[in-house]
């Protein structure tokens, strides 16, 4: 477990739920035109890792690559989806502040 995950999961925690709830919970409350943009730069970041991909691994072999890599190490994988989920709801903080 992550030193920060305390501050989402507890029922009382800081933050009351998960990073991932909470991303959701702002993504849809968020005018549907910023909502859009966000996931719009989430999908062309993970086009972006795929081509990346794809130039050292076969297309047909990514899906399989990318699933046994997760297996492989899913706590690091689910301890870096965490923080992700907390980046890109600070992202989405600052679309709605702007």
């Amino acid at each position: 477990m992550g030193k920060f995950d305390h501050l989402f999961e507890e029922e009382d925690g800081l933050f009351q739920g998960t990073p991932q709830r909470r991303y959701w919970e702002m993504f849809q409350q968020m005018n549907p035109e910023i909502a859009e943009g966000a996931l719009d730069e989430i999908i062309e970041r993970m086009a972006a890792m795929e081509k990346m991909l794809m130039r050292e691994i076969d297309e047909e072999e990514l899906n399989s690559t990318v699933k046994r890599f997760y297996y492989e190490n899913t706590s690091e994988v689910e301890e870096h989806k965490k923080s992700l989920y907390m980046e890109l709801g600070g992202e989405l903080v600052y679309k709605v502040s702007d």
